[in-house]
């Protein structure tokens, strides 16, 4: 039984599932912002413009079948809403590790030590003696 406890504490443990873990509750906190965003401001403006927030009460009827369409073209939206949110977010973080990459590269590299310019020259001289190969 210790055995299976200390398997199971190792593999808790292990960094990618407690990457997993965190991943899942930001994506929840995430899914609940941009929901937000779609139901109290986006299809707001959309129920100031066309008179309704929600188009799932729109249908067509063939046949005696109501056909909703609304019901489709609302999911649609906030579909295209979470699409666009998660590629701002993703777009964002890419921007950032850019910057923090070029800043990286901006560092400069120390000076070369007396050591190993006297070996540089050296080497070149060697070089030069021995001509062309």
């Amino acid at each position: 039984m210790r055995s299976f406890i200390a398997e199971f504490k190792a593999f808790i443990l292990r960094g990618n599932v407690l990457d997993l873990a965190v991943a899942v509750v930001i994506g929840a906190a995430f899914t609940l912002v941009v929901n937000s965003f779609a139901d109290d401001v986006l299809l707001q403006i959309v129920a100031a413009v066309f008179g309704k927030a929600d188009f799932s009460s729109m249908f067509l009827t063939v046949n005696d079948t109501p056909i909703r369409f609304g019901a489709f073209f609302t999911a649609l939206v906030n579909f295209v809403i979470v699409a666009l949110g998660v590629f701002a977010v993703i777009k964002g973080v890419a921007t950032l590790q850019n910057l923090r990459k070029r800043e990286d590269e901006l560092v400069e590299s120390p000076a070369p030590s007396d050591e190993v310019l006297l070996l540089a020259e050296i080497r070149d001289l060697i070089a030069r003696a021995q001509g062309p190969s």
